[in-house]
């Protein structure tokens, strides 16, 4: 089948060694394909190398993904080099998954409305009822899988059938209120983002700007990560900070982290459906512009 895309990007990995550049630009070259952005790194502790390079064909309407795939394993195959080709404008389907607070899940929709972020989302799942009428505004299916702590294996096991169901890439974990189990974070390694605020020191537990203003906090912000079984101790994809001080409330620290963590979250969606985020013995190298 012949794909028809006006700019395909190529990740690739590889350990570090000669050539590893050389192999990727050389190809694009003999294809003919013209590299409109390029960006690579060397880490020189892990013996890795990574690069990402978003490129045009010469001829769009008979550029093969399929053919062009396969040509490409053979020559990366002495570096055994793996990567993926992917249309620049690919819509991936997402899954969202919230509770109660809303700041996230609006900011995501607006972005998506807007065309910011190219997410095909096909739902929003949630323990509660109270963003139903958000996600019905939008025209979009709404999931109400209520969880306790006598239910939570068959929630989870609803949330399964759901993201097989509709085929989600991708799970957005927006405000979403509830631990995951260690199953399930293993299943989404590598394509579930959560959002939390990130206070220093830290705050665990209930109200934690409550408990930063009581310390003087004189920033917050927020981390966005890939998930795993160590609670908010994923891999790290973004990561924002505001400034605060003394004049700023407990009500004043929840406005700015919330404004921090819708920023940070899709900062992080972004790196991540524009293939800028390479996952290596539990950190995360991004390309950036």
């Amino acid at each position: 089948m012949t794909a028809k895309a006006s700019t395909w990007i190529l990740s690739a990995q590889c350990e570090s060694q000669l050539g590893s550049v050389d192999v990727v630009t050389r190809f694009l070259k003999e294809r003919r394909c013209y590299i409109t952005e390029i960006s690579s790194f060397d880490d020189p502790r892990a013996g890795r190398f990574f690069i990402r390079a978003a490129f045009t064909a010469d001829d769009t309407a008979t550029f093969d993904q399929a053919e062009f795939e396969t040509a490409f394993s053979e020559r990366a195959a002495p570096f055994a080099m793996t990567f993926e080709l992917t249309p620049a404008d690919k819509r991936v389907k997402t899954l969202i998954m919230v509770s109660k607070a809303d700041h996230c899940l609006n900011d995501l929709l607006y972005r998506h409305r807007t065309g910011q972020l190219p997410l095909d989302i096909k739902g929003i799942v949630s323990n509660h009822r109270d963003l139903e009428p958000l996600a019905q505004w939008h025209g979009l299916p709404y999931y109400h899988f209520p969880v306790t702590p006598d239910t939570k294996r068959a929630q989870e096991a609803r949330i399964r059938a759901l993201i097989d169901e509709v085929d989600a890439e991708l799970v957005v974990l927006a405000r979403y209120m509830q631990v995951l189990s260690p199953e399930l974070c293993h299943r989404l390694s590598g394509r579930a983002i959560n959002i939390h605020h990130s206070l220093l020191p830290g705050f665990r537990g209930a109200k934690p700007y409550h408990q930063a203003y009581e310390k003087g906090v004189k920033l917050v912000g927020a981390t966005a990560h890939y998930i795993n079984d160590d609670l908010d101790e994923g891999p790290i994809i973004a990561q924002g900070v505001d400034a605060v001080d003394h004049a700023h409330y407990p009500e004043d620290l929840v406005v700015k982290g919330r404004d921090v963590e819708c920023l940070t979250l899709a900062r992080a969606i972004g790196y991540h459906i524009e293939r800028r985020v390479f996952l290596h013995a539990g950190r995360t190298v991004i390309l950036k512009h």
